[in-house]
């Protein structure tokens, strides 16, 4: 009989069992953070509160969104009209409700990124954005989406707008229909949106050439321009795509962040899964090139001998 087999406790494990206990980890992790954003959740939480860039998602109004529109006040509403839109059905929930469910999310998000081997620790990692309540971690989880369906990518576009960086993966492998399909998505979104609110729109295009070179003023931020580290993202990305690294593509729009907080350092939790799929398609070359005999000796190690 042949398994792969985990030490705990002095005593072998099965794999399912191990894997049962990962998910219990990870569970456990995922009831406690939720539990303590929503213990110390602002505003007035003092100066641990945690779900601060949540209220900004929920504070705005659609008949005037950004009536606060500073990106570097505490408050600060700076996404598209269309992301408001589309957060309504939430954003109509009371603030504690709408803080348990957008909570919720995210950790949902970290476990789709990590899956279960890794996720009590991946939450470790990300605590800090969960926290705070931003966006990074389902931007994120659109990137991975964004190979199989592109239009994941309107997320990204709508809301960070600079990692959409990422969209020259495409580009330079000129993969046309895929990037054809994430643009398509992001202009009719726009087009329903601005046919809806469209003095909003023009009040967005506003802020954005408002907040185009501030800095971030705070220690929860790497202040490093996004000028100089725009042609680092595009650089990463452009070698990502010629060398078939589909894991560069999350550090690249991570790099080109509009600021680089430390949460959006959470970004990176969407290597996992795409370096995985490297290693696939990389085995489906050797099988190719070589046979599958001596490809699948060569790069699977020989399963653990039990009795």
């Amino acid at each position: 009989m042949q398994a792969t087999m985990e030490i705990a406790g002095g005593r072998a494990v099965g794999p399912l069992a191990a894997l049962a206990r990962r998910e219990a980890a990870g569970l456990a992790a995922a009831v406690v953070l939720l539990a303590l954003v929503l213990a110390f959740a602002g505003p007035g939480a003092g100066p641990w509160q945690t779900g601060q860039d949540a209220y900004c998602y929920w504070l705005p109004i659609l008949t005037d969104p950004y009536a606060r529109s500073d990106w570097t006040s505490p408050i600060a509403y700076v996404y598209s009209p269309a992301f408001l839109q589309a957060m309504a059905p939430l954003t109509a929930l009371p603030w504690r409700v709408f803080l348990a469910a957008w909570t919720t999310l995210l950790l949902l998000a970290i476990r789709f990124l990590s899956g279960p081997r890794l996720c009590a620790a991946a939450i470790v990692f990300a605590g800090l954005e969960v926290g705070g309540g931003n966006i990074h971690l389902l931007l994120a989880g659109a990137i991975v989406v964004g190979f199989r369906w592109p239009a994941a990518w309107a997320l990204v576009l709508l809301t960070k707008v600079t990692p959409g960086v990422g969209l020259l993966w495409f580009a330079v492998r000129r993969e046309w229909r895929s990037l054809g399909i994430a643009l398509g998505a992001t202009a009719a979104i726009v087009a329903v949106s601005l046919a809806i609110a469209p003095s909003a729109w023009a009040q967005w295009v506003g802020v954005l050439a408002s907040s185009a070179d501030k800095t971030t003023g705070t220690w929860s931020a790497v202040e490093i321009p996004l000028i100089l580290r725009l042609p680092v993202a595009v650089a990463i990305v452009t070698w990502g795509a010629r060398t078939d690294r589909r894991w560069t593509v999350p550090i690249a729009a991570m790099v080109a962040l509009p600021a680089l907080w430390f949460g959006g350092l959470s970004m990176l939790l969407a290597v996992i899964p795409l370096r995985g799929s490297d290693t696939h398609r990389d085995v489906a070359a050797t099988v190719d090139e070589q046979g599958p005999d001596r490809s699948v000796r060569s790069v699977v190690p020989a399963p653990v001998q039990t009795a």
